[in-house]
């Protein structure tokens, strides 16, 4: 690794990035705008300049250079010294600083970017607190460039990274920067809105307020928002998000760096597709039926009603006349405490995957890339841990059976207890098959999210919380197994599946994913190591 001098300062570096790279590692806060590390260089934003020692023409000797360079397109190289504080450089930021503000709209106060803004940060940390220009500003129109983003071109930078994200990553080549000079503005070509699959992501890669997201439009203030580490349910891939909420209410997901996963992007199905969260059909309170009377009796009576049901049901008829249905929807830690909580009653239960959802084929992007271009891949799979309820039940052993044997020895009447497990985001997931078959059994309980045909058959009826609300991790298609904790908290009435799993268990005390995989990794230790990935720059956006 390559030892560089930053204003004065060893630091060691990775090799083969550029200076500005490593600048941003060792925790120095240079402005930048066109600069990411996910897209290609241009150096077109000048924010970023920096002097550097070059050897003299004549003496050979090394002297600081006396033009600036781009410190984006400048690679590390063993020795080399730059700086970053001289005045050269703080008076070509201050220049460039008041160009980005010359026709810059002064509209903090109603701009949805305030608080993330980087043209507000770094007018405040760089640049100047008067402007010099009495001329009007430049004004240009809002344009609607698709159906979820807007375009306010007076607040652009020019800084490209929309135009280079949807050439380079999405492949799809929407925008543009069009006209010259002063006149130059970022558009979509005629007859080409910006409708691709990842689009959303050029409003996380502006790092102003030119692109917004309509769904986020004008709903909240950035810094009320509260935001916490979660993982995409959206399908197998398991993206990095952060997941943004304030008073229990969430209002946006962002992508976080994630590399080998989904490095710095999230699809828009993953983005957009947690209004379900909000749903007022959900069940959020357990009822127990008795003949054709209903009750919702306190979660503390729970365990011993269920108990006391399943005995029943083992005793009568034996320990092989129960089974089960993990959902892919749960986590790895509530998967396991259920089927461990069945298996101690019923030793010989079945257990059985629920319902894999495949939707289409697999998308790479950008569009048309073999295999070694590949940056992105949506996934046919929709649902985020069918690998992890694949290892439970595998590390489990004993009888296991597909989701068909069990309809179809269920509509058999082999077995007399049922617990479905089902958390779908899509209302009406089960099939005839299944409605059929449950219908037949003498006990079954049903844990999902709405209202159902299963849910209308159930004795036993269990709220199916959100993975928003819940905490554990997923094992995504490659295996690597991931945590994700809760965002907010469940609907009233309803307690996180965790807990009241980890209750019926036998275990006393609060539930929390870790305590549950340390138990799991003693049998299986495949659960003992988690893939977390590393935290980025302070600096970097």
């Amino acid at each position: 690794m390559p030892k560089i001098i930053i204003d004065g300062v060893e630091i060691q570096c990775r090799d083969k990035i550029p200076v500005l790279q490593a600048a941003l590692e060792a925790g120095l806060n240079v402005p930048h705008y066109c600069y990411h590390p996910g897209l290609s260089i241009v150096a077109s934003c000048r924010l970023c300049l920096m002097e550097m020692k070059m050897p003299d023409p004549k003496t050979k000797e090394m002297v600081w250079s006396p033009k600036l360079v781009p410190s984006c397109q400048t690679l590390v190289k063993e020795g080399m010294e730059v700086r970053f504080n001289s005045p050269a450089v703080i008076a070509n930021r201050d220049k460039v600083m008041e160009y980005y503000l010359v026709n810059h709209p002064l509209d903090c106060p109603v701009c949805d970017q305030a608080g993330e803004c980087y043209l507000q940060d770094y007018s405040f940390q760089f640049g100047k607190p008067y402007a010099r220009t009495v001329d009007p500003k430049v004004k240009n129109p809002k344009k609607d460039i698709g159906s979820r983003t807007l375009l306010y071109q007076d607040r652009c930078v020019l800084c490209s990274r929309c135009v280079r994200f949807a050439q380079e990553v999405a492949g799809s080549g929407e925008l543009c920067i069009v006209n010259r000079g002063d006149r130059a503005e970022i558009d979509v070509f005629p007859g080409m809105p910006l409708e691709n699959k990842l689009q959303g992501n050029v409003v996380d890669l502006c790092p102003v307020g030119a692109l917004l997201d309509k769904d986020f439009l004008f709903r909240q203030r950035v810094w009320f928002l509260n935001g916490t580490d979660s993982i995409c349910r959206a399908c197998s891939t398991g993206c990095a998000i952060r997941v943004d909420q304030n008073r229990n209410i969430l209002y946006r997901l962002k992508p976080r760096y994630n590399p080998g996963v989904n490095e710095w992007w999230i699809c828009d199905e993953g983005r957009f597709g947690w209004k379900f969260v909000h749903d007022e059909r959900r069940i959020t309170t357990p009822v127990v039926r008795r003949g054709a009377a209903t009750e919702t009796p306190p979660w503390d009576d729970l365990p011993v009603i269920i108990r006391q049901h399943l005995t029943a049901v083992v005793q009568k008829h034996g320990p092989a006349s129960v089974a089960v249905q993990l959902s892919p929807e749960m986590a790895c830690e509530e998967a396991w405490l259920l089927a461990t909580f069945i298996r101690s009653i019923a030793p010989e239960a079945s257990l059985a995957l629920g319902d894999v959802q495949i939707v289409g084929q697999e998308e790479k992007f950008p569009f048309g890339a073999t295999d070694g271009d590949v940056k992105f891949i949506i996934r046919p799979e929709k649902n985020p841990n069918r690998r992890g309820v694949e290892a439970v039940i595998n590390g489990l052993g004993g009888n296991v059976i597909s989701r068909e044997d069990l309809a179809a020895r269920a509509g058999k009447g082999e077995f007399k207890a049922l617990w479905i497990a089902g958390g779908y985001p899509q209302p009406g997931w089960a099939g005839k098959p299944l409605i059929d078959a449950a219908g037949k059994v003498e006990l079954l309980i049903v844990q999902d999210l709405f209202p159902g045909p299963l849910t209308e058959a159930a004795r036993i009826v269990l709220p199916f919380c959100a993975w928003v609300e819940r905490e554990g991790t997923f094992m995504n298609h490659a295996g690597k197994l991931q945590p994700f904790d809760r965002a907010i908290d469940p609907p009233e009435g309803a307690v996180r599946d965790g807990q009241y799993l980890y209750a019926l268990a036998g275990h006393t005390g609060l539930y929390t994913g870790r305590r549950v995989r340390e138990m799991m990794a003693k049998t299986m230790p495949e659960f003992g190591q988690l893939h977390v990935p590393p935290p980025v720059p302070e600096h970097q956006h």
